[in-house]
């Protein structure tokens, strides 16, 4: 997904924005402002496949697969019904989307979560939720590279879609 069009800034633009902001609250705020940004995912992906388990919020994640050189490439889409939940999703999907199978396993979220210093100051629920999230997409990066067909998954991504 091109992070532009789901009007998701790139990961690094958001470090280097952390890093000018030295009080939590504004910290907060800029969380909060990323998902307020955030395309609105449509109605038609708000379905109990694509609910995350494990938040506390409601959360969306839809999983598009396309295949560029026969690897596997996932763009995401995702929302929340709560504001800092939201701005964790986009800085997830800044970190993700758009991204091969291989490099979504070897990225670290989480890692990147508590550089941000979010793990601190969030609730150990909205933590546990975003691990949740984090498990979700590696879960269908594990998917995309498994044995199945390319066809198949033309074919499941297009059930998926409809």
């Amino acid at each position: 997904m091109d992070h532009s069009s789901a009007n998701i800034p790139a990961i690094d633009e958001i470090i280097d924005n952390f890093s000018l902001l030295d009080e939590w609250d504004d910290r907060y705020r800029y969380v909060i402002e990323l998902g307020r940004g955030m395309s609105p995912l449509p109605e038609l992906h708000r379905t109990d496949a694509n609910k995350v388990q494990g938040c506390a919020s409601q959360v969306w994640l839809a999983t598009t697969i396309c295949f560029d050189s026969d690897q596997p490439v996932l763009d995401f889409r995702g929302d929340s019904d709560a504001h800092i939940v939201r701005g964790l999703v986009a800085i997830l999907l800044a970190t993700v989307s758009g991204k091969d199978a291989r490099e979504i396993l070897a990225a670290d979220p989480i890692a990147l979560f508590d550089r941000l210093g979010l793990r601190e100051h969030l609730t150990p629920q909205r933590s546990n939720g975003f691990r949740s999230m984090v498990a979700r997409i590696r879960a269908d990066a594990q998917r995309a590279l498994s044995n199945i067909p390319r066809a198949s998954w033309l074919e499941a991504v297009n059930l998926a879609a409809n």
